[in-house]
């Protein structure tokens, strides 16, 4: 593998510090209890700013019925957009290819010799397919313990994600999506932001390479032995499939190329009022 495609894991999230909680015990206030409050206030200020934003007119027909739907449409946009910049790339493509210029051929067969390392052409082979989903809806809401255990989180996927690129994958991919090195993945309410776009569960994660070394590093890995214990625990249940598949096909990365970053503000002569405050 010529380059590090591994994920950030950040402090440990709580399916490890679950761990250390009894489930026997009293219940504990919960997250969601203390954030009721906020919802409340924002959907509020939300209902405020689409009375303003409405002018008069029926918002309810564009109006979702719950998150999974919403993560949906956002995937299907996003999706539209990528494929619109694919064809904006085939078009910058073929007018570079009318360049008879010996610079700019050097540097498209410089490209072309890291295309495949930067995930943007397909790649075909064995591999393994891991799908994790959230616990049944009956246990999520009879339980008397921590619902952070119950769902899936960010790091999970990134423990799994992680733990390929250790065993050798050739290539990943996520919701169909292929992992490249400025992939980001978070928690986004109940579901999960990949790329900025919106995944509801289950999440399946793809990876072709050796089989062998694949499913090793899987079995391995500390915190997903974790993951697969709390999986066959039946007070806990989340979802944990592993299948060895003989042919799968990541599809080339067709997203944004151009990384944005912040640059500092120049900073001009200072007023009389930025003296005084200092």
């Amino acid at each position: 593998m010529d380059h590090d495609h591994r994920l950030p894991t950040g402090p440990r999230p709580p399916r490890w510090r679950g761990l250390r909680r009894s489930w026997s015990g009293g219940r504990r206030p919960s997250p969601w209890r203390l954030a009721t409050t906020a919802v409340v206030l924002v959907s509020g200020g939300l209902f405020v700013v689409s009375a303003q934003s409405s002018g008069g007119t029926d918002l309810r027909s564009g109006r979702y019925s719950d998150l999974s739907a919403l993560a949906g449409s956002e995937a299907q946009r996003a999706e539209g957009l990528q494929e619109r910049v694919a064809g904006l790339q085939t078009q910058v493509q073929e007018l570079s290819d009318r360049v008879d210029d010996a610079d700019v051929r050097r540097i498209r067969r410089q490209a072309a010799a890291l295309e495949s390392s930067a995930g943007l052409t397909e790649r075909r082979g064995p591999g393994v397919v891991v799908t994790l989903s959230d616990a049944p809806d009956e246990i999520i809401d009879a339980t008397t313990g921590d619902k952070n255990l119950l769902v899936v989180h960010q790091q999970d996927i990134q423990a799994v994600v992680n733990a390929m690129w250790a065993g050798g994958a050739r290539a990943v991919v996520i919701q169909g999506q292929r992992v490249v090195t400025t992939t980001g993945i978070k928690c986004e309410g109940s579901s999960v932001m990949l790329g900025g776009v919106p995944y509801p569960q289950p999440y399946v994660i793809e990876a072709v390479g050796d089989v062998g070394d694949l499913t090793s590093a899987i079995s391995d890995d500390s915190y997903l032995k974790v993951y697969r214990e709390q999986a066959d625990d039946p007070r806990i249940d989340v979802g944990w499939e592993l299948d060895v598949e003989d042919s799968l096909a990541a599809p080339a990365y067709d997203g944004l190329l151009d990384l944005s970053y912040a640059t500092p503000v120049e900073e001009g002569p200072r007023s009389d009022t930025q003296a005084e405050r200092d």
